[in-house]
């Protein structure tokens, strides 16, 4: 017997979502440059230079660099601004946020005994919002491709007797019913059945196969993307300098991930003999996880002017969960169908293991007027890995991204002048494209600045930092993958205070 469904909002378990897709991993590995407005202004590159609470992210060695405890608060304002083409048409979107971006403090200890060889430890905190998530995307045009191939795609080889309504069963309780026991396939062909986007091709109840009730054509359509969320890590971080020359150090990162996403479609034809001219598809992700890593670095002080870094940085092993909701309207020949079940599907948990990276740096120190400093990172993105290993739907996932994502070079380079209690600060950054095609998601490419001023004890400082990247991102996964064109331009500025403890 069907489960009806008592409460307002129903809670399903399905075994196995089949929605996470290369973007997500893509998205929930990468890390944009955060933290303090010193750091942001010198393009993060920080991994030789240390002595800022933010170059713990780069190198975890640098909080020995502190001549006394440290500690920052910083805020941050994010805006986006996206140039979107799809097909005949063009739109504008922005936005921004304010948002709490950095805290954090070293504890400094210096040794007293001459004859030891380790000179100071410093223990420090330090939280960082790794990633803003924060986006917003219009792709309208002219398409000659429907979303009716979303659903048909899904429907082919699901009984009909399974999206047929019995006596006093609602469309709620039918959704909730195969999302428990038939999967995610036989609730995307309820809607477009339900819907009269598709029709059986017999009524037999054991019939398989269907046909669109849309006939072929152009089709006015537009879709809204919408994301909001963060990533975020706190690192607990313990270093020493060990002799004159030598700073080594290890964090241990817990990571935090909050990701909702909103798509809206809304599709209109006047096409010959087509049963539906109009639709509105509403597709809502809810993303909560958790994760662990670790970094390992080291600063060598080769000369009173030049330092050399290496960092290592583990994976990222999350835990991850999910919840999706649905809604679909259809107007046509059989009048207006409003399908909004009532029901959240809630997924099981997976795990994702985000690649780890290499770090080498290199500063050069002008005494005490400055100091320019260069960061190179390698990541293979052809190594994150969806889990559990035993799942089909992850194997073929893995197995697609070893083939479409790639080896990752990211260059950092930065530069600070003093004047007097002042201080000047560029930086630049260029990522490649995690994509073996890179019309996927291009490379990025970022440019900074920044100044402060020092009170003596303490510190503020200011810094804007203004990033390009273009993307091609599809529509959906399934049937209907047109892509649009996005030119993002994100801009941020951020303001730290800072004081010694």
């Amino acid at each position: 017997m069907r489960k009806l469904v008592l409460l307002f909002i129903a809670v399903t378990f399905v075994t196995n979502i089949n929605a996470q897709s290369i973007s997500d991993a893509v998205r929930y590995g990468q890390q944009n440059i955060t933290g303090t407005a010193r750091y942001n202004a010198m393009g993060g590159a920080f991994g030789a230079v240390g002595g800022d609470i933010s170059s713990i992210n780069n190198n975890p060695a640098g909080s020995s660099i502190f001549n006394s405890s440290y500690a920052s608060f910083s805020l941050a304002v994010d805006n986006y601004d996206n140039e979107t083409d799809y097909f005949n048409g063009n739109t504008s979107t922005d936005d921004s946020d304010l948002n709490f971006n950095q805290a954090g403090g070293v504890f400094l200890f210096n040794n007293m005994s001459e004859n030891s060889s380790f000179k100071k430890m410093a223990l420090g905190f330090n939280y960082n919002r790794t990633a803003n998530f924060d986006n917003n995307y219009i792709a309208a045009g002219i398409s000659s491709n429907s979303i009716d191939s979303y659903f048909l795609g899904y429907a082919q080889g699901i009984p009909l007797d399974l999206l047929q309504l019995r006596d006093n069963e609602s469309i709620t309780d039918l959704y909730d019913y195969l999302g428990t026991n038939e999967g995610y396939a036989s609730q995307q062909a309820l809607l477009g059945y339900q819907g009269f986007i598709l029709d059986p091709l017999s009524e037999d109840a054991n019939n398989t196969e269907y046909i669109s009730n849309v006939t072929p054509g152009n089709f006015d359509q537009e879709y809204n993307f919408l994301s909001h969320g963060y990533n975020s890590k706190a690192s607990l971080n313990l270093s020493t300098q060990y002799g004159n020359n030598l700073y080594l150090g290890l964090n241990l990162n817990t990571h935090f991930l909050d990701y909702s996403q909103r798509t809206i479609l809304f599709e209109a034809n006047n096409n010959t003999d087509s049963q539906v001219t109009s639709l509105r598809f509403e597709n809502n992700l809810r993303t909560f996880g958790n994760g662990f890593s670790f970094q390992l670095g080291g600063i060598l002080q080769a000369s009173p002017s030049w330092r050399i870094g290496a960092t290592y940085d583990s994976p990222t092993w999350f835990n991850i969960e999910e919840e999706t909701t649905q809604r679909l309207t259809t107007d046509g020949d059989n009048g207006t169908q409003n399908l909004s079940p009532d029901v959240v599907n809630i997924y099981d948990d997976y795990r994702l293991k985000t690649p780890g990276k290499l770090t080498g740096s290199l500063a050069y120190i002008f005494g005490t007027q400055g100091l320019l400093s260069f960061d190179y990172s390698y990541q293979d993105y052809s190594e994150t890995e969806f889990r559990p290993d035993g799942d089909l739907f992850f194997q073929n996932l893995n197995g697609s991204i070893e083939n479409k994502l790639k080896e990752v070079s990211t260059y950092r380079v930065g530069g600070e002048y003093r004047i007097a209690d002042w201080s000047l600060r560029a930086g630049y950054q260029y990522q490649e494209s995690p994509y073996e095609n890179e019309s996927s998601l291009g490379d990025l490419t970022s440019y900074s600045a920044g100044l402060g001023y020092s009170f003596g004890a303490a510190r503020l400082d200011l810094a804007y930092i203004r990033a390009y990247q273009e993307s091609n991102p599809s529509l959906y996964t399934n049937g209907l993958t047109n892509t649009a064109f996005v030119d993002g331009v994100n801009s941020t500025v951020v303001a730290t205070l800072s004081f010694r403890l």
